[in-house]
């Protein structure tokens, strides 16, 4: 690892890194179907969860997790480390393989992975095409994907490492029924959801390359949701909150703060990364964005919010 590296993982101006698309992109795009191959291992192996809960990876001190995975009378961990830029997989037997995050093709760390996961007897059986993506290459044959500027990663980690942190701080406000704060590699956002603890219609589904029927039971009870998305087309890095079903009145309600806005398009709430970052306290403006759109759909939805909230969460 490079002096420059360790700088970039722990200087003390840069709380709340700069993150522009153009910055990244094209790592962004390799990163992300890496994170999809690991996130299908656990896929794969671990047991069925409420929502695909189950398929999520957690950030950490490092980089991102898969958590511990059942394998046979043995468990497995996948961790990417975006500080020595490296893939840990782990074994409850003792054993440890790495794979360096470096510039070469997605087809190449594929076909590693899966030499790699052979060899520790980790027989995961993954179905090698992305999803919720418009143009799914096959990871076998995915030379289109090779970008990986070690300094960017890290920038969007280090965000991400604050997302996590006043995420869980938004999560521990509420007693009903909430997700983890988790990181989903279909559509690379991380996410945490609150639930009314009532049913929902039928998600219509919709998404690219995906299944209708992974929707449906993603959004197969009434939430508010609240996410962080690095960006993708035209769109700079965002928070995001949206509500399914979408209540009357709820994009006419005032969100917080200024900043923020309904985007009719995307039926979604939104924050621009950059208003948060350079706020002189960002945690205060992103926990006002989380309440204010949390409010939008529990007030226009009529949730029991008595009973769901904490008291004294403030």
């Amino acid at each position: 690892m490079t002096a420059h590296q360790v700088a970039a993982a722990t200087d003390g101006d840069a709380v709340w890194p700069e993150l522009t698309l153009a910055s990244w992109q094209d790592s962004y795009a390799t990163l992300h179907m890496l994170t999809q191959i690991v996130g299908k291992t656990r896929l794969a192996l671990a047991p069925m969860v409420n929502h695909w809960w189950q398929v999520t990876l957690y950030v950490t001190e490092r980089g991102l997790t898969t958590s511990s995975m059942p394998f046979g009378k043995h468990t497995a961990t996948v961790d990417f480390d975006f500080i020595y830029h490296n893939v840990a997989i782990r074994t409850s037997a003792g054993q440890t393989r790495t794979i360096p995050l470096v510039q070469r093709p997605v087809r190449e760390f594929y076909i590693e992975y899966l030499d790699v996961l052979a060899a520790l007897g980790i027989g995961a059986k993954i179905r090698g095409v992305p999803v919720e993506v418009e143009t799914a290459v096959p990871f076998a044959e995915d030379t289109q994907h090779a970008s990986y500027d070690a300094d960017s990663v890290n920038r969007w980690w280090r965000a991400m490492v604050q997302v996590d942190r006043v995420f869980e701080q938004f999560r521990g406000r509420f007693e009903g029924k909430a997700s983890p704060v988790h990181f989903f590699w279909g559509s690379f956002d991380i996410a945490a959801t609150r639930f009314s603890g009532r049913g929902a219609p039928l998600h219509p589904g919709g998404a690219p390359n995906c299944p209708d029927y992974v929707m449906q039971e993603a959004y197969s009870r009434e939430c508010s949701s609240v996410g962080f998305w690095p960006g993708g087309g035209t769109q700079e890095a965002a928070f995001y909150s949206y509500a399914y079903p979408e209540p009357d009145g709820y994009r006419e309600y005032p969100p917080g703060p200024e900043s923020a806005y309904y985007d009719a398009n995307m039926r979604e709430f939104i924050l621009p990364y950059e208003a948060v970052r350079t706020a002189p306290s960002p945690d205060e403006m992103l926990l006002e964005f989380c309440e204010s759109t949390y409010e939008a759909a529990a007030d226009r939805a009529a949730w029991d919010r008595e009973s769901l909230e904490r008291k004294g969460k403030r």
